[in-house]
């Protein structure tokens, strides 16, 4: 049976994270940079898989704008304090 990764990443979001690693990706390729080659493929990954195992690990959503929800609660809940 099949685990179906549940995404994290929204659409927007997605589309930023695949320019960003294309443009790297070239950067890396241009300047002959292993780090800037990686890291854009990296991005493209996350971008075409929708799934972000850095916001998984803090437990963050950017999926129908509850990242925005969650940094708002955090906000409110800073104030309040």
């Amino acid at each position: 049976m099949k685990k179906k990764v549940k995404t994290n990443v929204g659409i927007v979001d997605a589309f930023m994270r695949i320019t960003l690693g294309f443009s790297l990706l070239s950067m890396g390729q241009k300047k002959d940079s292993g780090w800037l080659t990686v890291l854009g493929s990296l991005k493209i990954a996350e971008g075409i898989t929708r799934f972000c195992p850095v916001l998984h690990l803090l437990g963050r959503n950017s999926v129908k704008g509850s990242f925005c929800k969650d940094i708002m609660d955090d906000i409110e809940r800073v104030i309040e304090d």
